[in-house]
Formats: C-alpha cells, sequence, structure tokens
C-alpha cells in the first residue's frame, strides 16, 4: 500500500473519531457568512487577513486538499465557483453535505494531490491549501501545479508546517526524533507512525516550501508565523506553522526555466 493511499485511511478514521479538521461549519456560520461574518483558518489558530483574498464574488475557487466543509463553503456563501480535491472519503462526503444543506453547487473530487492535478492550465482564481503537505513526500510538484492551474494574478495561499512538531516525543518535552522525518527512510519511525495512527507525515524545510513557490514562479506577497493552539510548544509560544500568500505574476514563467 502506497502511503498516499495509507493516510486517506487515516483521516478518514480521525474524521470517525471526531477529529478538529474534519468537522465543517454549522448552518448558523454559513449564514454569517453571507452577511459578511466569516474567518477561515489556513494553520491551526490565526484567521486569514480578509485582505489577502480580495473580492471572492464570481471567483473560480479551488480548495486543495481543504476537505471536510469548513472553508469552501464560506467560499462558497460569498459568491465564489468552488472545487474541492482531497483523498480522503470522508472529507469529501463531509463537503457534499454541506452544500446539499444550504442548497449550493461545489464540485468535490476524491484525488490525490502529489499527481498531476485534474485542471486545465489557467483554470481558478485562488488557490486555498491548509495545512497538509506534512502528508506528502516532495511538495515541489504541487507548487508547479498549482502555478500551472492558476490564471494570470491568480493567488496561491497556503499553510505549512515548519518541522518542529516532528522533533519532540508526545509530551513534546524531549527531543526525540531527527530532522528532515521521513518514515519511508527510517523504519523505527514508521514503525511508531503506523503504531500510534499518526498517518506516514514528512517534515520540509523553508528551502522546499517557500523555495518550492519562487522556483515554481510564485511572487510571495505576505506570510505570517502561527502555533499549534495547545500543548508544551504552544505554551511557550514557539512557533510551528507559515501561512503564506503568493501571486503569480502576468507574463510569467517558472524561476526554474528561465
Amino acid at each position: 500500500m502506497e502511503y498516499q493511499e495509507i493516510n486517506s485511511k487515516v483521516i478518514d478514521r480521525w474524521c470517525e473519531n471526531g477529529w478538529q479538521w474534519g468537522k465543517s461549519i454549522t448552518h448558523e456560520e454559513y449564514q454569517k457568512a453571507k452577511d459578511g461574518e466569516w474567518q477561515v483558518l489556513l494553520t491551526p489558530t490565526k484567521a486569514v487577513p480578509h485582505h489577502w483574498f480580495g473580492d471572492l464574488n464570481g471567483k473560480k475557487v479551488l480548495g486543495l486538499a481543504s476537505g471536510g466543509g469548513q472553508q469552501i463553503p464560506i467560499f462558497s456563501a460569498l459568491g465564489a465557483n468552488c472545487t474541492v480535491l482531497d483523498y480522503s472519503l470522508a472529507q469529501c462526503e463531509a463537503e457534499r453535505q454541506v452544500a446539499r444543506r444550504e442548497g449550493y453547487e461545489v464540485e468535490v473530487l476524491q484525488c490525490d494531490m502529489t499527481k498531476p492535478l485534474p485542471f486545465e492550465d489557467n483554470s481558478f482564481d485562488l488557490i486555498f491549501h491548509p495545512v497538509s503537505n506534512c502528508y506528502v513526500r516532495e511538495v515541489k510538484p504541487i507548487f508547479r501545479e498549482c502555478f500551472r492551474i492558476l490564471r494570470e494574478n491568480g493567488v496561491l495561499l497556503c499553510g505549512l508546517d515548519n518541522g518542529m512538531n516532528f522533533i519532540f516525543d508526545e509530551t513534546e518535552t524531549f527531543l526525540k526524533y531527527k530532522l528532515p522525518s521521513d518514515p519511508l527512510k527510517d523504519p523505527a519511525l514508521y514503525e511508531d507512525s503506523m503504531k500510534n495512527d499518526w498517518g506516514i507525515q514528512f517534515s520540509h524545510t523553508l528551502e522546499e516550501q517557500i523555495g518550492g513557490q519562487l522556483e515554481a514562479g510564485f511572487l510571495l506577497t505576505h506570510l505570517y508565523e502561527d502555533f499549534n493552539g495547545e500543548g508544551k510548544l504552544h505554551e511557550y509560544h514557539i512557533p510551528t506553522f507559515w501561512a503564506t500568500r503568493a501571486l503569480k505574476p502576468a507574463d510569467s514563467e517558472p524561476c526554474s526555466d528561465r
């Protein structure tokens, strides 16, 4: 079984057990968004600034690994034409359920983002990509695909794990694991991952995640750091995530091709 299939099944189980990131928004939250009162998360605790989005009415938006009925319903309430791609069956079904409940249309694709994305070039105005790269071994191909399917002046919003969460024990007190974290190369870590139902997760560097966006051709416009929301690292105010806003400039091409 490939690690992507392992992860999709793990996330389905997490959702069944009440995983925070598998709980859809309520009808009341949807109605508030239609009235202009809303927020969404790329990372655990900090809401994405509204000005990162601009006016979403009539825009084509892709939620990349963004299933679960948390963000896409908000964008739909704001007038966007939305597509969501996720490899978790449970997360995809949650999107469909919220859309049926609220009466809007959404395209839901159960797909693996490590494969070429099933969209034409220049298809979207905005891609919303919350923390999920930690479940992917190679992230640069994802950024290249995002660049390809965005229109000129399109925006990529990403939530990114900075690797800090991978080095500590379960109590976040003692250093236990080395970076980079790759269970496919570390049998002991793989065993721990399977035993603890963590899924197969990978750490990624600043060079991979920020550098990867720049290499793909994006212009980085904004970023902020965020925290876990709970646990010892959070208590000590240790940032564990980044959120980035990047633009596909007009008449641009990937830096790696120049």
